[in-house]
């Protein structure tokens, strides 16, 4: 069973043999589609072959599915594939899960394995990972070194990810020390979606897309709710998972 999840940021790609993951990788999306795809009447056509995947049944979903459909797949909604995923990578059937993707932030409340309520953030890039990389840039740090930041945060009211460089500019000339205002930054990040996080509340939350690997915004989540914040083994990766059980599922 193969899953993809055609991202607005990256294209992933999941192998699974049953249970077990057999193969993951992860590509640019607009080097993807120069390389590997072509489309034809807004049908995506992919040779996997030529990735070294072994030609089989493939589920897609994801932010590229809105204007392409994958020839020869079947394709389930971003939700769908994300609670699959999640629930599969953790074993947990009740929890907030909090989606920070490429360009979009989704919050979803999962209850016997299932969703029963969602929010969505796609219309500013403030929420999303894009908010982080522009202000990792202007500050001169790793995305790493970003991620280790969580306490005394410096407070950052520019809602925009592009004028939010003005302000961090401002901030560091008043002598304020990297550290600081990289946890304002993440802090800043989680003020986008705490109010949505608020109303999709449950005990716990597991976080997934590739801000899941900030673990400085994990701590500041798990401060701010009082909840277990969780990141999945494969965050990045769990819209193709979730494919991948879905696919199995349905066999």
């Amino acid at each position: 069973m193969i899953g993809i999840d055609l991202g607005s940021r990256s294209v992933k790609i999941v192998q699974m043999d049953y249970k077990t993951i057999t193969r993951c990788e992860l590509y640019d999306t607009i080097g993807f589609y120069r390389r590997y795809a072509s489309a034809e009447k807004g049908v995506l056509s992919l040779d996997l072959t030529r990735l070294g995947f072994v030609e089989q049944r493939v589920v897609a979903t994801g932010y590229g599915k809105v204007t392409l459909q994958v020839a020869g797949a079947d394709t389930i909604p971003e939700i769908q594939a994300h609670v699959n995923g999640a629930v599969f990578q953790s074993g947990i059937n009740d929890f907030t899960l909090l989606d920070i993707g490429g360009q979009d932030t989704k919050v979803i409340k999962v209850r016997e394995g299932r969703a029963v309520d969602f929010m969505t953030n796609d219309r500013c890039a403030a929420s999303s990972g894009r908010y982080l990389e522009n202000m990792a840039a202007v500050l001169g740090l790793g995305l790493e070194e970003l991620s280790a930041c969580s306490e005394e945060p410096v407070e950052l009211n520019t809602t925009c990810a592009i004028f939010g460089e003005t302000e961090i500019i401002a901030r560091i000339v008043e002598g304020h020390s990297l550290q600081s205002l990289a946890a304002g930054v993440n802090y800043s990040l989680y003020r986008r979606f705490a109010a949505m996080l608020k109303q999709m509340a449950s005990e716990t939350i597991i976080l997934s897309g590739g801000c899941a690997l900030n673990t400085g915004l994990q701590r500041i989540i798990a401060r701010e709710t009082g909840a277990p914040v969780l990141s999945l083994p494969e965050p990045q990766l769990n819209g193709a998972v979730g494919c991948c059980v879905w696919g199995l599922s349905h066999i």
